[in-house]
């Protein structure tokens, strides 16, 4: 699964990725503290954006691989 932000007038930019054998992996510039993942069952992962601020305005895209 991956998550994905794009700023009003941006590029879209990944935030995390995760898979069902290991952890999250953040990309630089994001963090657990601000993007927190979770993995409620093996086909359902929710990310919660902690602390929200006008800086945060965007929109946010999930994709899932299946290989």
């Amino acid at each position: 699964m991956f998550w994905y932000q794009q700023p009003p007038g941006n590029d879209l930019k990944l935030i995390v990725s995760s898979t069902s054998w290991t952890h999250n992996f953040y990309e630089d510039g994001y963090s657990e503290a601000k993007f927190e993942v979770n993995r409620e069952r093996s086909n359902c992962i929710l990310m919660t954006i902690k602390n929200v601020t006008a800086k945060d305005e965007a929109t946010y895209f999930c994709a899932a691989s299946d290989h």
